[in-house]
C-alpha cells in the first residue's frame, strides 16, 4: 500500500544543505495502524506530510496504492490525496469563512455525491461526534479542542482509505483524546491504514507498530 524507498528531504542553508530526512525506507501495508515517534525536530511531520502528498520538495520513490507518486505531477498527486487520504492537522487547517458544517462537507466534494448524499453525511458526522448545536459556529467561535475535533471529523467523512494524523489528540482533554482513539482503532479493524504522529504513549499502544525517527533518520 506504501513503500517508500530511500527518501530524502533537505533545506538549503548557505552553500550548504541541511537534511530533514534521509534515506528512509519504509513499507506500510493495507490495514497497518502505524505509530511515528521521535523528539522534536526528528522529521516526523516531515514524513507525514510527505505520506499525505502535502509537500513535492523531496527525493526518492515512494509508491500509494499502486501509483508510483515520484513520477506524478502535481495536479495527479493532489487528486490522488482527494480520493483516499484523510489528514487530521496539529493546527486544525478548517477554513475560518465556513461553518462547521460547510468545514465537513468539504471533503466531500471531491466525491460523486449528490447534495443530498453530502448532507446526510454532515448531518451523521456532526450528531457521531456531538457537534449538532454547533453545526452554524465558524472556527473562531470554537475552543481548541472543539476545532480539533471538527478537524478529526473532517478527515473522517470521506470514509478515506489512508488516514493520517499529526498529534490527533494534542489539544483535546483527555476523555475525548480516549474517545477519538478508540474511534481510530474501531476504524483500523474495519480496514482503514492509519498512521499517526504522536509523543504519547498511550496513544501508539492503540496501534500495532511503532516506527522510530531521530535526527532525519529512521532507527531499526
Amino acid at each position: 500500500m506504501i513503500r517508500l524507498r530511500n527518501v530524502e528531504k533537505s533545506l538549503k542553508q548557505g552553500a550548504g544543505q541541511i537534511f530533514l530526512l534521509r534515506r528512509i525506507d519504509l513499507t506500510i501495508a493495507p490495514g497497518d495502524f502505524v505509530t511515528v515517534m521521535g523528539p522534536s525536530g526528528a522529521g516526523k511531520s516531515t514524513l507525514l506530510s510527505i505520506l499525505g502528498l502535502l509537500d513535492a520538495a523531496w527525493t526518492g520513490e515512494y509508491e500509494l496504492f499502486g501509483e508510483a507518486v515520484h513520477q506524478l505531477n502535481g495536479k495527479q498527486r493532489a487528486d490522488l490525496a482527494k480520493r483516499t487520504i484523510g489528514f487530521v492537522f496539529q493546527q486544525y487547517h478548517l477554513l475560518d469563512s465556513l461553518t462547521v458544517a460547510e468545514n465537513l462537507e468539504v471533503p466531500l466534494s471531491y466525491r460523486d455525491l449528490r447534495a443530498k448524499e453530502r448532507q446526510a453525511l454532515v448531518a451523521d458526522t456532526l450528531d457521531r461526534f456531538g457537534m449538532v448545536g454547533k453545526k452554524d459556529l465558524y472556527p473562531n467561535q470554537l475552543s481548541g479542542g472543539q476545532q480539533q475535533l471538527v478537524g478529526v471529523a473532517r478527515a473522517l467523512i470521506a470514509s478515506p482509505k489512508l488516514l493520517l494524523a499529526d498529534e490527533p489528540t494534542g489539544n483535546l482533554h483527555s476523555k475525548q483524546g480516549e474517545e477519538i482513539m478508540e474511534l481510530f482503532r474501531e476504524l483500523n479493524r474495519q480496514g482503514t491504514t492509519i498512521v499517526q504522529v504522536t509523543h504519547s504513549e498511550s496513544n501508539a499502544a492503540y496501534g500495532n507498530r511503532v516506527v522510530r525517527l531521530r535526527d532525519g533518520w529512521m532507527e531499526t
